[in-house]
C-alpha cells in the first residue's frame, strides 16, 4: 500500500483555472452544434525526467475527487459577471455547475499512467488544468519533497533583474501562463505577487482567474486547441478550422481576438486566415509551437498581404519561454508589430527540480478522432493514425514522417 502523498486539497477553487477555459466553456455552451457533443480527453507525459509517476495514480484521484466537491462561490459569480464578454445565462448554468468523478478513469496501462476524460464536453472540459497543476505538485512533493524556497526565490529575483537590467523597453509586457505546470500553488501565488510588485510596468497580469481576482490583475487568455479540434466532429473537416474562427466571432463579436495559429499548422491558419475580415476582426495571433522568429515572419508577411498595418496587431508568444528568450523576440520584432509573452513553466516551475512536460488534449469528439498537427512535430497529437494522415491531407501539411 502506497503513502498518500499529502492529505491536504490542492485546489480550492474551480475558478484556479486558466480564462479561456471559462470562454471557451461558454462558447460551447452557446453554440448548437454542441448541445450533444461527447469527447474523450488523453493525458501525456513528453518527459518523466527517470520518475514512475504510475504511483501517484491514487494521490491523483483522492485530489480529483476533493476537486468534484467544489462549486462556484457567489463571489466568484459575481466576479465573473463584471466581465462584458460572459453572459448571464452561463452564469446561472455555472451557479449550478460542479465536475463529477464519473467521466474519469485513471488506469496503468504499460506501465504509464493512463488518465482519460469521457463524457459530455460541457462537463469534462474543466477537468485538464486543474488535473495538469495536481500532477505537476504531486510530482513536485513525491519526487523532490517540496519546494527549495531560497533556491526558488533567488532564481525569480534574478529574471527580475534581468528585465530591469536591459533597459527600457517600451511596450514590453509578459503575463503568468504557469498554472498548468505550476511546482506548487502556493509557489505560483508567490511568483505572481511579486512580479506585480517589482515590474508594474511589463508584468500584465496573469490566466490564472482564482489569482486575477483574488489580488486584482488582469485575467488573460481566449481560445485553445479544443476550441479549433472539436469543431472536426461537427462540421465538414476542410472547412473546420474557418468554422471554429467564425464561431468565435459568433460568440464574443470581436472581444478576445487573440486567434491560436497552430491546430492544424501556420501555414494551414494562414490559408483560412488571410480573408481581410478575419485578419481586421481579430486583434492578433498566438505563437504555441514551431521557431517563434520564422512564425512571426509569417504573420507579418500575412498582414502586409491583407493591406493591415501589422503594427495595429499583437503577436502572443507562448511556447517554451524563457526571460532571456522573451527580450530577444521583442528586440527582433518591436517597432514591426506589438509582441506581447505568456511564459509558464519557466516563471511558475523553475525551483530546482526538472518541470514535467505534460499536457490533456482531445482525441475524440462524438466517437470520431480528432487532431492538432503542431508546428512542431513532437506536439503533434492524435490516436488515429489514419486520421492524422487524412487531415494532413485536408489541409496540405507534410507531416515529415
Amino acid at each position: 500500500m502506497t503513502t498518500q502523498v499529502t492529505d491536504r486539497p490542492l485546489i480550492h477553487s474551480l475558478l484556479d483555472t486558466d480564462l479561456y477555459k471559462i470562454t471557451m466553456l461558454q462558447a460551447f455552451f452557446h453554440a448548437p452544434e454542441f448541445r450533444t457533443v461527447s469527447v474523450e480527453w488523453k493525458f501525456a507525459c513528453r518527459n518523466d525526467n527517470g520518475f514512475d509517476l504510475t504511483t501517484l495514480r491514487d494521490d491523483v484521484v483522492w485530489q480529483l475527487e476533493q476537486v468534484c466537491l467544489l462549486h462556484f462561490s457567489e463571489e466568484e459569480l459575481d466576479y465573473l459577471d463584471h466581465f462584458p464578454f460572459f453572459t448571464h445565462d452561463f452564469i446561472e448554468f455555472l451557479r449550478i455547475f460542479h465536475l463529477d468523478m464519473r467521466f474519469v478513469t485513471l488506469t496503468v496501462v504499460d506501465d504509464v499512467l493512463d488518465i482519460r476524460f469521457r463524457g459530455p464536453l460541457l462537463h469534462v472540459t474543466l477537468l485538464e488544468i486543474c488535473t495538469l497543476a495536481i500532477i505537476s505538485e504531486l510530482h513536485t512533493l513525491a519526487h523532490y519533497g517540496g519546494i527549495d524556497l531560497d533556491q526558488a526565490r533567488q532564481r525569480l529575483e534574478e529574471k527580475i533583474a534581468l528585465l530591469k537590467a536591459a533597459g527600457p523597453m517600451p511596450g514590453f509586457h509578459f503575463a503568468d501562463f504557469g498554472t498548468r505546470r505550476r511546482a506548487s500553488r502556493a509557489w505560483q501565488e508567490e511568483a505572481v505577487c511579486r512580479l506585480h510588485e517589482a515590474l508594474p510596468d511589463y508584468f500584465a497580469g496573469t490566466s490564472n482567474l482564482d489569482l486575477a481576482r483574488r489580488y486584482h490583475l488582469m485575467p488573460i487568455g481566449t481560445m485553445a486547441h479544443e476550441w479549433f479540434q472539436a469543431w472536426q466532429a461537427v462540421t465538414r473537416l476542410a472547412d473546420a478550422q474557418k468554422a471554429a474562427l467564425e464561431g468565435w466571432v459568433r460568440e464574443y463579436r470581436g472581444r478576445l481576438g487573440i486567434a491560436l495559429t497552430d491546430c492544424y499548422n501556420m501555414d494551414a491558419f494562414m490559408r483560412d486566415f488571410s480573408d481581410p475580415y478575419f485578419g481586421k476582426l481579430y486583434d492578433g495571433l498566438r505563437h504555441d509551437s514551431g521557431p517563434p522568429i520564422v512564425w512571426g515572419e509569417k504573420a507579418i508577411a500575412m498582414y502586409e498581404a491583407m493591406e493591415v498595418d501589422p503594427r495595429s496587431k499583437t503577436l502572443v508568444f507562448s511556447d517554451s519561454l524563457t526571460f532571456e528568450r522573451m527580450i530577444e523576440i521583442y528586440q527582433y520584432f518591436k517597432d514591426r508589430v506589438q509582441v506581447s509573452f505568456g511564459i509558464g513553466t519557466m516563471l511558475t516551475n523553475d525551483v530546482g527540480g526538472a518541470p514535467l512536460n505534460i499536457v490533456i488534449k482531445l482525441v475524440a469528439a462524438n466517437g470520431r478522432p480528432v487532431a492538432k498537427i503542431s508546428d512542431e512535430p513532437g506536439k503533434s497529437m492524435c490516436e488515429d493514425e489514419g486520421y492524422l494522415h487524412y487531415m494532413a491531407s485536408v489541409y496540405g501539411i507534410d507531416l515529415g514522417m
